[in-house]
């Protein structure tokens, strides 16, 4: 079965990501823009995957964890026993090759090393990512987007606390 591979990713001005291994905002909306894109699905009886790293999936608050409806895989050189809905993989190929026939998309969380890695073995059939109006204190990064994924579209965005934000798409080409 072929899935779609998309990067998810919120990022501010200057493309970072995060602080201390979390991210340095807490933007509602953004969150839930997050959620509903990633437990989507054209056909009601399959879910999608997400693949993230390690310190991502630690930086999420443990009554949020495993995220629902939806694949949990972990990718990690420290190989962990595997939980109630979570996967701990040693590469790509090992998590890719889970997505059997009940899931429909494969989303990539982070962090930067993995999102690195997705894009320079050039995996992702396009990027999602939040981009955030407003310089945050960040120590890590989000990769500059490649020009093979084209120009953005525009889905939206909001405004929080005076924080606006758009979601941005971005298709390879």
């Amino acid at each position: 079965m072929n899935h779609k591979i998309y990067i998810i990713v919120a990022t501010e001005m200057n493309l970072g990501i995060g602080r201390n291994g979390v991210m340095p905002w807490n933007i509602k909306g953004e969150m839930k823009h997050f959620t509903e894109t990633t437990t989507k699905t054209s056909d009601p009886s399959r879910q999608n995957m997400m693949v993230m790293g390690k310190t991502t999936w630690y930086s999420i608050p443990e009554n949020h964890r495993p995220l629902k409806n939806r694949k949990n895989v972990i990718l990690t050189t420290n190989k962990e026993p595997d939980q109630q809905g979570v996967t701990f993989c040693g590469s790509f190929e090992e998590a890719f090759a889970l997505a059997d026939d009940s899931v429909e998309n494969i989303f990539i969380m982070g962090g930067a090393s993995i999102y690195k890695q997705v894009i320079d073995k050039k995996l992702a059939d396009g990027i999602f990512i939040t981009r955030i109006n407003k310089e945050y204190e960040c120590d890590t990064f989000f990769p500059e987007i490649p020009s093979e994924y084209g120009e953005a579209v525009n889905l939206g965005g909001g405004e929080e606390d005076d924080v606006s934000y758009s979601y941005l798409f971005y298709s390879k080409v």
